[in-house]
């Protein structure tokens, strides 16, 4: 894996690098300087999502969508982006508003993730696809083999990293709904943290519908 110091070396663009590391706080504190790295990271975003479901599609032939979406869930969630960005060293050198690094954004891994997602927007403006689809290799799939022969992470368990990635408090699951027959059950379930709704779910069982509900937590909450 590289380094921080070599990856912005790469940089034809210094001043592009420089941008993927700015933070929102920072642009407010720094009015007119440059802007924040919010339109990077939904380049960088569907860069990645493009290159991992092109590896993906191509070493594993034999596989259906379900497993291959529950893959790169796996390869590209905001826990494995922000364990990334941690092994870079990506936190010392964002640009952070004073406020959001008392608050911990250096070691905010939602915050990190979304950096690292800057850094491959950056990389494919500056140095195009090749280079981006190098970088994405090299850093998040280089296990790809060993990752694709452990057992898939359900719904559930994803959404309890991501809350404690982000220091929140576990998921509660709720039934909010439950009809038909006992032979044919539909339940409803809420999936709430720190009493704030994150997403609802439904299913022929309980923990059917607990895992969708995590599901459409994970649609809103990591991407």
């Amino acid at each position: 894996m590289t380094d921080v110091a070599s990856l912005k070396k790469a940089f034809k663009n210094k001043d592009l690098f420089d941008l993927a590391l700015t933070h929102r706080s920072w642009v407010n504190e720094h009015k007119g300087v440059r802007n924040h790295n919010e339109r990077l990271e939904f380049l960088g975003d569907a860069v990645l999502e493009y290159v991992v479901s092109k590896v993906l599609y191509e070493k594993f032939p034999e596989k259906e969508e379900g497993y291959l979406t529950a893959l790169r869930s796996n390869l590209v969630n905001t826990v494995s982006l922000g364990t990334l960005a941690k092994e870079l060293k990506l936190g010392a050198i964002i640009y952070l508003s004073k406020g959001e690094e008392e608050g911990g954004g250096r070691e905010n891994t939602s915050l990190l993730a979304d950096t690292v997602e800057a850094i491959i927007g950056a990389i494919f403006i500056d140095r195009g696809l090749a280079d981006a689809e190098e970088f994405i290799d090299s850093s998040l799939l280089s296990d790809l083999k060993a990752r694709a022969s452990e057992p898939l992470k359900d719904n559930k368990s994803r959404l309890q990293e991501l809350v404690q990635s982000k220091k929140l408090s576990a998921p509660r699951y709720g039934v909010v709904e439950e009809s038909g027959p006992d032979h044919s059950k539909k339940f409803i379930i809420e999936v709430t943290v720190d009493g704030k709704t994150w997403g609802v779910g439904e299913g022929k069982s309980k923990s059917l519908a607990e895992q969708a509900a995590a599901g459409h937590a994970l649609e809103e909450n990591v991407e």
